[in-house]
């Protein structure tokens, strides 16, 4: 499969039974872009709204953030894959990308384990399972 957005970003996943595989490129935008506080908390304020999502205007009064700094952050988040945007009249409501999140956090634990061979060692994919 291949997902495309209209930033240019693209998330090539290979289906392998159970597992989905990011490229690493896309992966290090992605976690970029979250890496700073203004899109973090704009990320954050997405996934609480989730599915509605917000209009650009409404998480610039919530985040108390002027418009060309908004729109600065929402194309970078835009362009890493990790929000998309849907006209409503002359709106743009922002939703979080939840399967690109997911992906992203498939990615960071694609090999967990794989390399223990202590007594603890298992096959679960869930960082919590690690001891």
């Amino acid at each position: 499969y291949r997902l495309t957005g209209g930033g240019g970003w693209a998330i090539l996943i290979s289906i392998n039974m159970e597992r989905s595989l990011m490229e690493k490129t896309t992966a290090i935008e992605a976690l970029a872009a979250l890496a700073q506080e203004t899109r973090l908390d704009i990320f954050r304020a997405l996934v609480e709204y989730q599915p509605d999502g917000l209009p650009a205007g409404k998480i610039g009064e919530l985040l108390k953030l002027p418009g060309a700094t908004l729109s600065f952050h929402l194309n970078q988040l835009k362009h890493a894959g990790l929000i998309q945007s849907t006209r409503d009249g002359r709106s743009l409501i922002y939703t979080a990308n939840t399967e690109a999140v997911d992906l992203l956090a498939d990615f960071l634990r694609e090999d967990c384990c794989s390399k223990s061979v202590g007594p603890a060692a298992s096959n679960s994919t869930s960082f919590s399972n690690m001891g």
